[in-house]
């Protein structure tokens, strides 16, 4: 499990970093280019609070809370022999994601976002601008709750 793990966690790394990397390197911050007109657009912008875009300004604080989640849920997925390939699985994407953003937020003093679903046809659009990470984050947690839901005992 620990090997398959690493592979995920370091997998998840990769994408998020080489996406984040080939946005700064190729758009202009606030540059937004449509991928499906009106629906998906690349934006570059950057973020100093946490997944999708939320406690804006909070930047100390969130780095302290996110190293103290990253150990814990290291702690959780390299010493524990019991969990199944669903909470490896959870736990490994959520820690490849926290790890991804805490890269952004001490080597960029920020996170990059570009991931614009603009659903300009809404009325509001219900989508902030979010990354690769947020979106392993997202996918572990909801992975969690839904194997909780549905194996409970």
């Amino acid at each position: 499990m620990r090997k398959k793990s690493v592979i995920i966690i370091l997998s998840v790394l990769l994408i998020d970093q080489l996406s984040k990397y080939y946005i700064v390197k190729n758009f202009k911050l606030h540059e937004s280019v449509a991928v499906i007109c009106n629906i998906f657009h690349i934006t570059y912008i950057t973020n100093t609070g946490t997944a999708y875009g939320m406690f804006q300004g909070y930047g100390n604080i969130l780095l302290i809370f996110a190293i103290i989640a990253i150990i814990i849920i290291s702690i959780l997925v390299f010493t524990q022999r019991t969990y199944s390939l669903t909470h490896s699985l959870a736990f490994s994407l959520i820690l490849g994601g926290a790890v991804g953003n805490l890269t952004d937020r001490l080597f960029r003093g920020a996170i990059v976002d570009f991931i614009d679903i603009n659903l300009h046809f809404w009325p509001a659009n219900p989508w902030p601008i979010f990354n690769i990470a947020d979106s392993s984050v997202t996918i572990g947690v909801t992975i969690l709750l839904i194997h909780s839901i549905f194996h409970r005992k």
